[in-house]
């Protein structure tokens, strides 16, 4: 059945339209009378529609706006057809532009209704990926809101949208998991297309042995997993399908994995427990602390934040002396000093015996050199996301082609901090914001990337990602949009090129995507920007 929503301020057309035709017998299914767009909006953010049959004149939100809100936001794939008592080219134009599948004048006859119904049938039968087309894009606004979760910035809206599209998250708390490659120094080797086919066939297994839970899988959140990495949900109520905790769900299911493909050895980073996945951000940070753990001591399938973080943080067979020297040598970027004490380090805890007593005590003095390390760099700028440190330390270490594990490579690692505390003195005292400022505004419309401009000015892309985001409260993307957008709303008052040489000019070629951009920092379109200030 298609589903069918009906949104207009006048309840005897609801009910007119509601009755005009035998709905049933047209294969359709009305699931909702909405008395405006806000009405219908709230209602498309919780359930599925196929139809959308929308009045342009209401109070709230008008039809227009709902259809644009909606597109612009990726809420729904239904189609829709705007309904409207207005004979005016500019109403079906806006509708057309946000592909509205039609545009029909009132009173509203039966054939109108079923010619319409017709369309979409026959646009449904055509299109033989709808049902897929509809799954990406809702997986895609899923991932935006579980994005929004992970930067703390959800609102009640996006937490509810989670909740309502994961509905199995019930009972129970909450665990942000990172799912990896368990020999990243292989993976580094491998070209982007190899890591890729690798990366989709691990999640075509995970989702073949999650069956109905695969919706807790997130191949891909930019911005916050590596390339190497795949996020996953975990909550209680799924761990009760083995009547076990999550350390035993993760084995059961690294098991599986490796009985599918043994070339799989997947290894887990397990965010601290958090009550509500509103809270979800909490469990992320945690996770995401335990990344440079991998490269030190035990190596194991499975990290969890409890056990490897929290349960270190006692000082218990710490070795202090030798790892305040390592601190200070990293702090004076003394490269001798650096390799004197990390086999002083070393020595020292293999004195305390066993070889499993030495194991642990590894991975105590190696988590708390970490948290040391955090605070050196947070002491030169209060700004600084320790997590994103970390993150940098591990790419570097593994750009340098370091095996993982021992001292040489705590060694490698001790020497790159070091580089990476004196890189954010000379960025601290230059104002190297300034410079990239100068840049992005004599050279906007170029393909200026974050990555780029942190290599040419010698500055980490996440620390540069922190300054953007502390003075102008956006991010460099945005920041840069709104340099483009601000150049292009001056060649309209001053120049008499057309829209799309204008915006090839500011540095985008998709002139749809322009002229989106354009309303979301203007507030209205190019064409009428220019007309608005002709004077």
């Amino acid at each position: 059945m298609i589903r069918v929503m009906l949104v207009d301020d006048e309840p005897f057309i609801l009910e007119g339209l509601s009755v005009l035709i035998d709905w049933n017998e047209q294969g359709c299914q009305i699931v909702k009378k909405a008395a405006n767009g806000k009405e219908a909006l709230d209602y498309l953010l919780k359930n599925e529609v196929d139809m959308v049959f929308a009045d342009i004149k209401m109070p709230v939100m008008t039809g227009i706006e709902l259809l644009q809100t909606v597109r612009e936001e990726e809420i729904s794939n239904a189609y829709f057809v705007i309904v409207s008592g207005y004979n005016d080219f500019h109403y079906a134009q806006s509708a057309l532009r946000y592909s509205a599948l039609e545009y029909l004048l009132k009173p509203v006859g039966a054939d109108a209704l079923i010619r319409v119904i017709d369309k979409v049938k026959n646009k449904r039968e055509s299109d033989a990926n709808v049902t897929e087309v509809t799954a990406d894009v809702k997986k895609a606004y899923l991932t935006q809101n579980i994005m929004l979760l992970l930067a703390g910035k959800a609102k009640e809206k996006h937490t509810d949208y989670v909740k309502h599209n994961l509905h199995r998250y019930g009972a129970g708390d909450f665990r942000f998991v990172s799912i990896c490659f368990g020999n990243v120094d292989s993976m580094e080797e491998k070209s982007d297309e190899e890591i890729i086919r690798l990366k989709d066939g691990l999640c075509r297994k995970i989702r073949d042995i999650l069956g109905k839970n695969s919706d807790r899988l997130f191949p891909d959140i930019p911005g916050y997993t590596d390339e190497y990495e795949i996020s996953f949900i975990f909550s209680d109520d799924l761990g009760s399908e083995y009547e076990t905790d999550v350390h035993k769900y993760l084995e059961k299911l690294a098991e599986k994995i490796r009985e599918a493909d043994e070339n799989y050895r997947p290894v887990f980073l397990v965010g601290k427990r958090v009550e509500d996945i509103s809270r979800l951000s909490r469990s992320y940070s945690s996770a995401a602390s335990l990344r440079p753990f991998r490269s030190f001591g035990e190596k194991k399938t499975i990290y969890i934040y409890e056990e490897d973080v929290q349960a270190n943080e006692g000082g218990v067979l710490l070795c202090k002396d030798e790892l305040d020297s390592l601190i200070s040598g990293i702090e004076l970027n003394d490269k001798d000093r650096i390799c004197s004490s990390v086999d002083a380090l070393y020595d020292a805890v293999a004195g305390f015996g066993s070889s499993i007593m030495s194991d642990r005590a590894l991975s105590i003095n190696t988590n708390y050199l970490l948290f040391r390390l955090l605070h050196l760099a947070v002491e030169l700028d209060e700004s600084i996301n320790q997590e994103e440190v970390m993150t940098y330390i591990s790419e570097n270490v593994s750009e340098e082609g370091a095996s993982r594990g021992g001292r040489t490579h705590l060694k490698k690692f001790a020497g790159s901090y070091a580089d990476y505390l004196g890189q954010l003195r000379k960025n601290v005292s230059r104002g190297v914001l300034q410079d990239i400022e100068k840049e992005i505004k004599t050279n906007f419309a170029e393909n200026l990337t974050l990555k780029d401009l942190s290599r040419k000015y010698y500055v980490n892309s996440s620390y540069l990602g922190q300054l953007f985001k502390k003075k102008y409260d956006q991010s460099f993307k945005d920041y840069l949009c709104a340099v483009r957008i601000d150049e292009a709303a001056a060649m309209l008052l001053k120049t008499a090129d057309k829209i799309p040489v204008i915006a090839e000019k500011v540095g985008y070629k998709d002139t749809d995507y322009f002229i989106t951009k354009f309303i979301e920092l203007k507030g209205c379109t190019p064409a009428k920007y220019r007309k608005q200030n002709e004077g």
